[in-house]
């Protein structure tokens, strides 16, 4: 296997309240001392398959990030391209151009995926060398509902009327939805990244939509093109602790979660010494 890997990072981070083009993203917020993308990136860079890494941000900001990172992306072999401008999609068919052209696999990893385990990558890599296209999943362990958006009127009509003469600060009531059903969620399962593709298939996949024959609309991964062209998709155990960051408490849950494991590390490590400095 030759693996390329691919990471799109060409989002705008809207529900992580992002700045403008030329302030941090939230894959370069600091995650226990080094930014999400690397920690994302550095999850490929010592496995033997891998023989090259694409990061593709967003074109406007391209050169920022490469005036902040270029150097140490450089160090570790990355090659940094522009991605898209608007969906995630549009991101790694740009990658796909920059693609080895002796690669036989590509991963596509999502750059706010910084904890992945290991063993999740061992398990899709080697079922991805029998199989054409390989995703990690966890079934739905909650209640689904399928809902609509409605219009708040009933809290608009018992305001407090009280709220007009009191200097308390209104709280938005936010957004409201109504139970249309209950999804049987005995088949779902939440798929994760990274996921890995027979290079040549999934160019097939995304030549779907550069030679017109299929709509991308409502396209939210790779595997959907693959599923599009009749392909077989297989899905091995994701992680609980594959973590997305999506919003700031995202960020704020994965800082506890490696701080938590660096303090089991360290534990682990003082045990050994102490009972080595005993053997002695």
């Amino acid at each position: 296997m030759k693996l390329a890997v691919i990471l799109p990072a060409a989002g705008v981070g809207r529900r992580f309240n992002a700045g403008s083009e030329h302030e941090p993203t939230k894959i370069e917020k600091e995650l226990a001392g080094k930014p999400v993308f690397l920690r994302a990136l550095e999850l490929f860079l010592q496995r033997p398959q891998v023989k090259q890494v694409l990061l593709a941000v967003h074109p406007e900001r391209l050169e920022a990030f490469d005036f902040r990172w270029g150097d140490k992306l450089r160090f570790h072999g990355v090659k940094l391209i522009a991605g898209g401008t608007v969906e995630r999609w549009e991101t790694v068919a740009k990658a796909i151009d920059h693609l080895p052209a002796d690669c036989t696999h590509v991963a596509v990893h999502d750059a706010a995926r910084p904890m992945t385990p290991p063993a999740v990558i061992d398990r899709v890599l080697d079922a991805a060398s029998r199989y054409g296209a390989v995703v990690p999943g966890l079934l739905v362990s909650n209640t689904l509902k399928r809902v609509e958006e409605i219009q708040d009127t009933a809290s608009e009509a018992g305001a407090d009327p009280l709220a007009a003469i009191l200097p308390v600060s209104a709280q938005p009531a936010g957004r409201l939805w109504r139970v249309k059903e209950t999804v049987d969620r005995s088949a779902l399962m939440e798929v994760q990244t990274p996921q890995v593709f027979e290079a040549g298939l999934l160019r097939r996949a995304y030549a779907q939509i550069t030679q017109g024959k299929l709509d991308p609309a409502g396209i939210t991964d790779d595997a959907s093109l693959v599923e599009a062209l009749g392909e077989a998709v297989h899905v091995v155990e994701g992680d609980p602790m594959n973590l997305k960051i999506t919003r700031p408490q995202d960020l704020e849950l994965a800082a506890a979660v490696l701080e938590k494991r660096e303090s089991a590390r360290a534990a682990q490590l003082a045990k050994k010494r102490l009972f080595a400095d005993e053997e002695d």
